[in-house]
């Protein structure tokens, strides 16, 4: 595979659009998100009251990569070899001998191959985005609460959880008006939400002046897609792209057979009727990533048009695009911005609606002190050896499965189209495909082993 990756490569370019095109202002949506949650399980469900109350330092939790052991209540970070370097019950974190004791230098019980993995159970959760961090917050704190309260060694929340999904988030929220969530990002957008820069924008145009074929592709329904992008990118946002596809239910979309998964017409945001095949551009509904390259292959004239698609989650973008689908893939990964020593106004701007009373979580993508590294940890040596440092689980991922991880789109707005990334591949080092920089904790990454 060549070394390098340009854009002027590519004839198609995809975006997902929550934390990718749209991003947020993660410290206000992190309480909102929470808030959500918690009161559907306190309110409609009896769970203790001291689940609304958060402190800002209980946000210190949130940490992308952990696993959640949904029998025992164990959150887990795990290493890029499948063993477990930290490991908590509910938010209480386990002292490093008695994560010794628990799993040992042996491989997590649930984990298998990478593909195997990449598939969420009834037995664990993978927290990999932004929209499910404050969701490992509360299932924590839920943990606390059963433990402290019930004396529970096993437990079974997960799905009171799975319900209170379906309140806030389900396909006719938007329109009801129901839940918390949706009705408050209505009521104040630009407290949540950051517009896109004019850079981002100007590039969208260069892209497509430049003859690529503009998609997105978002698991978001068709209200809150058209909310979102009015507000981040105006009300003309339709003309610049080619194709938009929404309620996509990534990673199905990729990973589901066209009739599995058909493409659905949408009037008034309502889906109307299943399609046999995608025959012209246009807004559509599900739908599957066969059908969508065939109408791909029409519109550029070419047997194999190459794609690449920017996502900021493993799980529901990258993953999949690129082990089903082959496309080239971008991560936009925050926390290279969050990474840097910034002021915490450049990480995000917090001053934001400042009278808000409610407790303000610290920016997600920033270093957790309770889970450390996303890329890297230490693990313990035996008596008279030193500790030695690996990857985590999450930063080989990255690095498998991306082409280039950017901390945001605006970061790379402003290159020519033909600027040649250094991507990620077994023959560059293993920090090659970030731009503009390596994580800094990966910057002497000859002292890390590889287990």
């Amino acid at each position: 595979m060549a070394q390098h990756f340009s854009l002027a490569a590519c004839d198609v370019v995809g975006f997902d659009l929550d934390h990718t095109l749209c991003r947020y202002n993660l410290p206000e949506s992190a309480v909102l998100i929470y808030n959500s949650f918690a009161q559907f399980l306190v309110k409609e469900k009896g769970y203790d009251k001291e689940l609304l109350t958060v402190t800002p330092e209980d946000w210190d939790f949130c940490c992308k990569g952990l696993a959640l052991d949904l029998e025992d209540g164990n959150f887990i970070k795990l290493a890029d070899n499948g063993t477990v370097l930290r490991a908590s019950h509910g938010t209480k974190m386990m002292a490093p001998e008695v994560v010794a004791e628990e799993y040992g230098s042996k491989e997590w019980k649930h984990f298998m191959s990478d593909t195997g993995m990449a598939c969420r159970s009834g037995k664990y959760y993978f927290y990999d985005n932004y929209f499910d961090l404050p969701g490992a917050l509360l299932c924590a704190r839920v943990v606390d609460s059963l433990t402290k309260n019930n004396g529970q060694k096993t437990f079974d929340f997960w799905k009171d959880i799975v319900a209170g999904i379906q309140h806030n988030y389900k396909m006719s929220a938007f329109k009801e008006n129901c839940g918390i969530y949706f009705p408050e990002i209505k009521r104040d957008p630009g407290r949540y939400l950051h517009t896109c820069p004019e850079s981002v924008k100007k590039w969208l145009r260069q892209l497509k002046n430049a003859g690529k074929i503009l998609l997105l592709i978002t698991s978001s329904h068709s209200d809150y897609c058209r909310l979102l992008c009015e507000y981040i990118l105006g009300n003309d946002f339709t003309d610049l792209f080619d194709i938009v596809i929404t309620n996509a239910l990534k990673p199905g979309f990729f990973s589901h057979l066209p009739n599995q998964r058909p493409f659905w017409t949408l009037e008034n945001d309502e889906e109307q009727e299943a399609l046999p095949a995608l025959d012209k551009p246009g807004w559509y509904s599900q739908g599957n990533a066969v059908h969508l390259y065939e109408l791909l292959k029409k519109m550029t004239g070419k047997s194999e048009p190459k794609v690449v698609y920017f996502g900021d989650s493993m799980h529901s973008d990258i993953f999949p695009a690129r082990h089903y689908s082959n496309w080239e893939t971008v991560l936009i990964l925050e926390e290279l911005r969050g990474d840097r020593d910034r002021k915490p106004e450049e990480s995000e701007p917090l001053e934001k609606k400042g009278k808000y009373e409610g407790p303000k979580a610290k920016p997600l993508n920033t270093l957790s002190k309770k889970w450390g590294s996303f890329f890297i940890d230490s693990v313990l040596g035996l008596e008279n050896t030193e500790d030695s440092l690996v990857y985590t689980w999450s930063c080989k991922r990255i690095s498998t499965y991306s082409t280039i991880a950017i901390p945001s789109i605006e970061a790379i707005a402003e290159l020519p189209l033909d600027y040649k990334f250094s991507r990620f591949s077994s023959s560059n080092s293993k920090t090659a495909g970030y731009y503009p920089n390596p994580p800094s904790i990966l910057s002497n990454d000859e002292t890390l082993t590889t287990k």
